[in-house]
């Protein structure tokens, strides 16, 4: 019954890896669902500028994406696909999955489907949370 019980759990092992996914510089989880879609899960009372930052970080540190690459929303704000009675954001990378022609934004939103935003420009907001020498 142990030996079971022990195989059980290592065969469950690399499936509970993939889903802790990956966390951003303000400690956002972040979520891969294949191809160049992932998701942002909301926490920490963070908006729109934070939800922002966790997607170019994930797209720089882990999609490899260079920081002229744009982002778009492809699902807006709402339940999480990823987990239940989360809340999150699912962008991707490429603007051929996103439902509706993509758009450009001159506002930081999380509501609006197919928007866009560059890499660089999103990493911007991600300077919220580093702390400078100054700042101590």
């Amino acid at each position: 019954m142990r030996s079971i019980l022990v195989a059980a759990v290592c065969a469950t092992l690399p499936f509970a890896a993939s889903a802790q996914g990956y966390q951003a510089i303000n400690g956002l989880q972040v979520v891969p669902l294949g191809g160049s879609s992932f998701e942002v899960i909301e926490g920490f009372g963070e908006g729109p500028r934070g939800i922002w930052c966790a997607a170019a970080s994930f797209a720089y540190d882990r999609a490899g994406a260079a920081s002229t690459s744009r982002i778009y929303i492809k699902t807006p704000r709402g339940p999480s696909v990823s987990g239940v009675g989360r809340i999150g954001v699912v962008f991707t990378l490429d603007p051929s999955d996103l439902p509706s022609p993509p758009r450009k934004s001159y506002s930081v939103s999380v509501d609006q489907q197919s928007i866009g935003l560059s890499v660089s420009h999103s990493s911007q907001f991600c300077k919220d949370y580093i702390i400078e020498l100054n700042d101590l």
